[in-house]
């Protein structure tokens, strides 16, 4: 895939929502976790491709040092994404996309949970309040890049600059499962 046709994919993305389709706002009374959908991660009123509508991507090639300029540009704005402050010490539960940080012999223990297939392996990493730095209390075996699961533990609103991406989100995981998509 060309550069140009990454950054259009991923500003596709940023500005269409999250790839789980989910109500969000929903209880589990068993776990005690709300659930939450990726668009409530975002603060009303932000719009990560304001500054960039300006660009035309259709007459610019790879080798445009346009390009460039936008791609640097635009990660410096999705990098410092605010995220939705009343969020910040929720107990969520949240689907996503594992993209795996720290793994050993025992297992992964840290991975960030992005809200569509490929994020930060295929295409540049959304914005930061579309990532959340998930940490594991123990090491856990059988995890994968991309796996989709469930995450349920403690959102809190705090950056993190990792090689995969930046993200805007942290959560001390309580429970990762399986996604399973809800019958319809």
């Amino acid at each position: 895939m060309s550069f140009i046709r990454s950054i259009a994919l991923a500003l596709i993305v940023a500005t269409s929502g999250a790839a789980f389709a989910q109500a969000g706002g929903a209880a589990s009374a068993a776990s005690g976790f709300r659930e939450l959908s990726w668009d409530e991660l975002v603060p009303a009123g932000w719009d990560p491709a304001k500054e960039l509508r300006e660009m035309d991507l259709g007459v610019m090639s790879d080798a445009d040092p346009r390009a460039m300029d936008m791609l640097r540009r635009m990660r410096e704005v999705w990098d410092k994404a605010p995220t939705n402050p009343a969020l910040n010490g929720a107990a969520v539960r949240i689907p996503g996309y594992v993209v795996p940080l720290e793994e050993t012999k025992a297992g992964m223990k840290e991975f960030l949970l992005v809200p569509y297939f490929g994020a930060c392996i295929h295409t540049p990493p959304p914005p930061a309040n579309q990532i959340v730095h998930v940490v594991m209390p123990r090491a856990r075996k059988g995890m994968q890049s991309m796996d989709t699961v469930w995450v349920s533990g403690k959102l809190k609103t705090a950056a993190s600059d990792t090689v995969m991406g930046v993200s805007g989100y942290r959560m001390e995981a309580a429970a990762v499962e399986p996604y399973v998509e809800k019958a319809r």
